[in-house]
């Protein structure tokens, strides 16, 4: 072991991963191969050999290209550099789009195959936008070095690289981006872009002991304005509010849903999801929506206002769960047996916890929007052994240029 690393091999690539990494063979062991696509062939460099059953190695040279194959559209994170100087952010800024969200495609169905049993296939859809899937982040950090340098990470890595481009930013922050400066007592930049007023750059340190004063900004989604702090989570892509706002509308089976039941938005940010709801069902929608994020939950208030059934609760989901299990009564169970249920959880997934208690709740339907294809299959697997079915599933490319996807599913109990 370590006797390969730093070694340069030829390596056939013949699929995709998770995680936006291709997979060859050399000698029988499987190789993870960067910035390299399906069905070429490269030189590669060996980052990796800890492990007997694979290695891990990036691309520095094409022997044969995909047809799928462009010029990188981040300069700074071309194959053309040195695998440690390259700037991470853009794993598939060298793949045309079509083929981008056919990989990502790939990526879910076999997911849902391995982990959860489930033969189904699913269309990646496109955002609007530049049809080379540059200029769509609204959000983006940028790190500051020891000596003050501003940049993104290199890929796999916490080392600072200095760029001069920013192609996947929103135009707005690409003005404003300081990426020429030099900062002290800040260890990242965020360049936020909002839908309505002004871009923001804001510094920040991991060594501030207190949160930043909070500053409000407000994002437009269709008619409707969203209040949140400006350091708060909202979706990165300018479309993709719109995107899942529909996307979870369309998602609720309308046969099974009760504006009366004790619906439920978990994790639910600033309100978002449940504004949703409200929107496509009316203002006498009961909905409660349950955010870990104090801050978040008291936008969340104001965001929901408007509608009388609705209520914004602060808490981590599990806890949330386990004290309506435990003080719910016969009515109350009743109004939750009856529910539907958004949940929009980190990139780790539900997990096994807030699935079994979601099915001792036993809600109607479930609307599960994913980040993850993978821990999205996985409690796909769990809701199935507790008698849940996926009905519905649709796939959006709210990341184009890198390896993430995002997916809404519909689950129907049986």
């Amino acid at each position: 072991m370590g006797e390969a690393r730093g070694t340069q091999v030829e390596i056939e690539v013949t699929g995709i991963a998770h995680g936006g990494i291709s997979v060859g063979r050399l000698d029988g062991r499987v190789v993870f191969v960067s910035d390299a696509i399906p069905g070429e062939t490269v030189v590669a460099e060996v980052t990796d050999d800890s492990k007997k059953s694979f290695w891990r190695a990036d691309t520095v040279r094409v022997l044969q290209a995909s047809p799928h194959r462009r010029d990188h559209v981040w300069a700074e994170a071309s194959v053309d550099r040195a695998p440690e100087d390259r700037a991470g952010g853009a794993e598939f800024g060298h793949i045309d789009s079509a083929h981008q969200r056919e990989l990502k495609r790939q990526v879910i169905t076999d997911s849902l195959q391995r982990m959860a049993g489930i033969d189904r296939d699913v269309v990646v859809e496109a955002l609007p936008g530049a049809e080379d899937g540059t200029g769509w982040r609204t959000r983006v950090r940028l790190h500051v070095s020891e000596s003050g340098v501003v940049g993104p990470y290199a890929a796999r890595s916490h080392r600072v690289i200095p760029v001069e481009s920013l192609p996947l930013a929103a135009a707005e922050a690409q003005v404003i981006a300081p990426l020429s400066e030099q900062f002290t007592g800040a260890d990242h930049i965020d360049l936020v872009v909002p839908s309505v007023g002004n871009p923001f750059v804001l510094q920040g340190s991991a060594d501030r002991k207190e949160r930043p004063k909070a500053q409000r900004i407000v994002e437009r989604v269709g008619d409707r304005e969203f209040r949140l702090d400006v350091r708060g989570f909202w979706q990165v892509h300018r479309d993709a509010a719109q995107t899942l706002t529909t996307a979870v509308q369309d998602a609720v089976d309308e046969n099974l849903f009760d504006p009366r039941a004790a619906n439920l938005d978990l994790y639910g940010g600033v309100g978002l999801l449940a504004a949703a709801v409200g929107d496509r069902f009316g203002n006498h929608v009961r909905i409660t929506t349950v955010e870990s994020d104090p801050h978040a939950t008291d936008h969340a208030a104001e965001n929901l206002a408007e509608w009388v059934g609705a209520n914004a609760v602060t808490g981590r989901v599990e806890h949330y769960l386990r004290g309506v299990l435990k003080d719910a009564g016969a009515a109350e169970r009743d109004r939750l047996t009856r529910a539907t249920v958004v949940l929009d959880p980190p990139r780790s997934g539900a997990g096994k916890q807030v699935v079994d208690q979601l099915a001792e709740l036993s809600p109607q339907q479930l609307v599960y929007v994913a980040c993850d294809p993978v821990a999205l299959s996985r409690d796909l697997a769990l809701f199935a052994g507790k008698g849940y079915d996926l009905t519905g599933l649709r796939a959006f490319d709210l990341f184009p240029n890198t390896h993430h996807v995002e997916a809404v599913a519909t689950l129907v109990r049986r």
